[in-house]
């Protein structure tokens, strides 16, 4: 899995995963990443705000150091949120 490459471990993103479940958590991060585009997602800045408030609707207490790691990650991706198969090729690596 690609993520592993860049430091994320594989329990944060099976507890993210599980959280995101949630019918109520779910919809307020469809809210926070509803509006992203391409653009938003290539900027550090942005991303790394984006990072934090869904850290923040998901209860998770990320280090400075996976905080990064999910920034790079994210950044090196270069994901374009109207492309299906850039959504495919995400929803694939964390099925």
């Amino acid at each position: 899995m690609s993520y592993q490459k860049f430091g994320i471990s594989p329990q944060l993103v099976e507890r993210v995963k599980f959280k995101s479940k949630n019918p109520t958590t779910k919809e307020r991060l469809r809210k926070l990443l509803g509006d992203a585009t391409k653009y938003d997602l290539q900027d550090r800045v942005k991303v790394r705000k984006l990072t934090k408030s869904a850290a923040t609707i998901l209860q998770e207490k990320l280090t400075e150091t996976q905080e990064e790691q999910i920034v790079n990650f994210v950044l090196a991706q270069k994901i374009d949120p109207n492309n299906t198969l850039h959504l495919l090729k995400l929803w694939s690596m964390f099925r």
